[in-house]
């Protein structure tokens, strides 16, 4: 009996061992395609699939991966690890932008043409993967009703210069400014995975949110129109202060007491705001935090959102009756 289990194991490992090496034949294959690097350039979105299918080579070859095995390494060791096993099977102009500790793992964040893509890796660096989606639909299932409360509390979770967190924005500020004092709003700027200027754009708004609450639903709803069509793309702190300095000038905002708090006071908000996201299980921008619990409203639109905030009062003021924006325009991706 035990030689019938051993051959069963050796049978299995040698099917793994064949199968690993088909899908490496093939991506090699991909590789050496001369338009592959184009098609990457034209299509962001390639990238991803084309990580997460060297994620399942990862998971097949297991012990096979030359030193990706063992006890825990160090998260540089692991994000260098797997940076150059993609770059060895095709994945160019990838590079690492930064990595950090989320949930017993390491988050690997990889650029790609401006692109942040999080890949998760164990601590023994043996298996990676993405699990931000995961994460999503677990949340969201389990979540069957937001606890109520007399005076809600929701929070956006967002990466200031993410495109699908910006969706929210808006739709997220629309319902604020028509609730008002009736619940507890914030906007959650808890990571910057598209470098300085993400950096300092939340630091702005946790500083305008510090200071001049009643004026950031304005800012927040203009920075979508005004700023991110411009320094989203220019991608620098120049282009994000001087659009920022303008736009609060504009509002009645002292720019230059916002600049002077996120000087003093900015790498303390961030750290709170990172700290707050981790308390509550955040792991992608756009998130929706309702009483304590992530909430998944049925689009990101403002009257999607009110429904869910409202649906977290014990007795519902007037204004949950009024009729927002349902137009969705966002996609159901995240950061």
């Amino acid at each position: 009996m035990e030689e019938e289990k051993t051959e069963d194991k050796k049978e299995s490992h040698e099917s793994n061992k064949e199968k690993s090496k088909e899908i490496s034949e093939q991506i090699k294959n991909i590789s050496k395609k001369a338009d592959f690097t184009k098609s990457l350039r034209q299509n962001p979105w390639i990238i991803s699939t084309f990580i997460l299918g060297l994620v399942v080579l990862i998971l097949l070859i297991g012990n096979n991966l030359g030193g990706m095995t063992g006890n825990v390494i160090s998260s540089t060791a692991a994000g260098e690890k797997l940076l150059s096993y993609y770059m060895q099977n095709g994945a160019s102009d990838l590079e690492i932008d930064s990595i950090e500790e989320m949930s017993g793992l390491y988050q690997i964040n990889f650029k790609y043409q401006g692109t942040i893509i999080p890949v998760y890796v164990t601590k023994d660096g043996k298996y990676a993967g993405s699990l931000s989606a995961l994460s999503e639909e677990q949340t969201s299932t389990s979540s069957t009703e937001i606890p109520k409360s007399d005076k809600p509390k929701a929070e956006l979770f967002i990466w200031s210069y993410c495109p699908y967190g910006v969706q929210a924005l808006a739709p997220f500020a629309e319902v604020a400014s028509l609730l008002g004092d009736n619940a507890e709003f914030s906007v959650v700027p808890y990571y910057d995975g598209h470098g300085a200027y993400e950096t300092q754009q939340n630091k702005i708004q946790a500083c305008i949110q510090e200071n001049y609450k009643d004026k950031y639903w304005e800012y927040a709803e203009r920075f979508v129109e005004e700023i991110y069509p411009i320094c989203s793309t220019e991608r620098t702190e120049e282009c994000d202060k001087t659009e920022s300095i303008k736009l609060m000038n504009s509002l009645g905002i002292d720019s230059n007491a916002v600049m002077s708090c996120v000087e003093s006071q900015g790498e303390q908000l961030l750290t709170d705001a990172s700290t707050r996201a981790k308390e509550v299980g955040v792991t992608g921008s756009p998130s929706l935090v309702i009483n304590e619990l992530k909430a998944s409203p049925s689009s990101r639109t403002a009257e999607a959102f009110k429904d869910s905030i409202c649906s977290g009062f014990n007795t519902a003021p007037s204004e949950c009756e009024t009729e927002l924006d349902s137009t969705s325009t966002t996609t159901s991706g995240n950061c």
